[in-house]
C-alpha cells in the first residue's frame, strides 16, 4: 500500500471559501484515498502565497518531523513561498509540487525567482492543465520530463433543458479583479434592450471595495435590476444554480483551466468565455473544431457583448450550442482518472 503526505493551505476544506485550488485539493486527495493510497493530510496555517514567519517555522517543523524518502505533494500556494524551507526538505524527501497557477506569471520578480528554485527542486511537478505547463516550462528551468498534466474532473449532472428565450445568464466566480466581472457587466449594458437576467455566485470578501464597486457599476448602467450577486453557493444550492442557467458567462483575466465551465457543461449548459489561459482546455474542441460555446478575447466588453447578443438573438445558435454542450458532456472525465494520473506520479518518485 503506497503512501503519501499532502500539505495543503488550512481552510481548504471550508466550504464556506470553496476556490478552484481548494476543490481540486479536496477531490483529488478524496481520490487518492478511494484508490488505496494512505494519505496523510497536513493543512498548513498562513497567509499563502505571502506567509509571515510563524507560518515558515510550523512548515519547517512539519517537514523535518517526516522520515527520510518520504513522498510529499506541496500545493504550489506553499511551496513556491517558500523555497528556503521546501529546497533543503527536498534533498530529504521526494517532494512532488502541485502548481494551480505560476505565480510567476503576475510579473512579481521575487515571486518567479522563489517559484523558479522551489520546482527546480522538486522530483517532479503536477500542473492542472497544460497551459500551465507550458507556462511552468516557460518561465523556470525544470525538466520537461519531470512536469505532468492532471486536469481536473468533473461530476456528471442531470442535463438541463434551458429555457426557450435563453436569459437565464449565469457566472461562478470569486468577486476579485481577475474574474472580470467589470468587463461582464460593461458588456451587458451594451445589451440592456434585450431579455435577460444575470445571477453572479461567489465570494465577495475578498475585495470589499472591488465587490461594492460592482454593485455601483450595475447601477451606472442601468442594469442592477437584472444583476444580483448571490454570494458564496455550495453542495445543491451550487447546482441548483447551474441547473436554472441557460448559459454560463466567464469574463476571467486569468484562468489556469476553468473548473466551472466544466460543471456548466457537466450539465449540457453551453458557456461564453474569454479565450485566455486554460479555458480553450476546460471548454475543449468538438470534432471538426466546434465547440459548446462562445470564446472571445479577454478584456473586450464588445465582442463579449457581440457573444452575449448572438446567443439571446438566435435561437438557432442556441440551439446548436446546447447540441454541442450535451457532446462535450459525454468527453468529460471524472475526478477519478485526475487522482489516477496523480497516483503514477507519485508512484514514479517513489519507486
Amino acid at each position: 500500500m503506497s503512501g503519501v503526505h499532502a500539505l495543503v493551505p488550512a481552510g481548504f476544506d471550508d466550504p464556506a471559501h470553496p476556490t478552484g485550488g481548494n476543490v481540486y485539493d479536496r477531490r483529488l486527495i478524496d481520490g487518492l484515498a478511494s484508490a488505496g493510497w494512505v494519505v496523510a493530510v497536513h493543512p498548513v496555517a498562513g497567509t499563502w502565497p505571502t506567509p509571515q514567519r510563524p507560518a515558515r517555522d510550523r512548515l519547517h517543523r512539519l517537514l523535518a518531523r517526516l522520515p527520510d524518502g518520504s513522498v510529499v505533494l506541496v500545493d504550489g500556494l506553499i511551496a513556491s513561498a517558500v523555497p528556503e524551507v521546501v529546497v533543503p526538505a527536498s534533498r530529504r524527501l521526494r517532494v512532488v509540487v502541485l502548481v494551480h497557477l505560476p505565480l510567476g506569471r503576475r510579473g512579481d520578480p521575487d515571486a518567479t525567482t522563489r517559484e523558479g528554485e522551489g520546482l527546480a527542486a522538486a522530483a517532479a511537478v503536477v500542473t492542472t492543465s497544460r497551459w500551465t505547463r507550458d507556462r511552468v516550462l516557460e518561465l523556470y528551468p525544470v525538466s520537461p520530463d519531470r512536469v505532468h498534466v492532471a486536469e481536473p474532473g468533473v461530476d456528471r449532472a442531470a442535463p438541463t433543458r434551458g429555457t426557450p428565450n435563453g436569459g437565464r445568464l449565469l457566472c461562478v466566480a470569486a468577486l476579485t479583479p481577475d474574474k472580470g466581472h467589470d468587463l461582464l457587466l460593461a458588456a451587458l449594458g451594451k445589451v440592456g434592450h434585450l431579455e435577460w437576467e444575470l445571477v453572479c455566485v461567489g465570494r465577495n470578501d475578498l475585495d470589499p471595495a472591488y465587490a461594492a464597486e460592482l454593485v455601483g457599476l450595475a447601477v451606472d448602467l442601468g442594469v442592477d435590476g437584472r444583476v444580483s450577486f448571490a454570494g458564496t453557493r455550495t453542495g445543491a444550492r451550487l447546482a441548483a444554480s447551474y441547473a436554472a442557467a441557460d448559459v454560463v458567462v466567464l469574463a476571467t483575466r486569468l484562468e489556469s483551466y476553468g473548473m466551472v465551465l466544466t460543471e456548466a457543461l457537466a450539465r449540457g449548459v453551453p458557456v461564453i468565455a474569454t479565450e485566455v489561459g486554460g479555458v480553450p482546455e476546460a471548454v475543449g474542441e468538438l470534432p471538426g473544431g466546434r465547440h459548446p460555446g462562445l470564446l472571445v478575447p479577454p478584456g473586450d466588453p464588445g465582442a463579449l457583448a457581440d457573444a452575449v447578443r448572438r446567443w439571446l438573438e438566435l435561437p438557432d445558435l442556441r440551439a446548436t450550442l446546447r447540441e454541442r454542450a450535451l457532446a462535450r458532456r459525454e468527453s468529460l472525465t471524472g475526478w477519478d482518472r485526475t487522482a489516477e494520473t496523480v497516483a503514477r506520479v507519485l508512484a514514479g518518485v517513489g519507486a
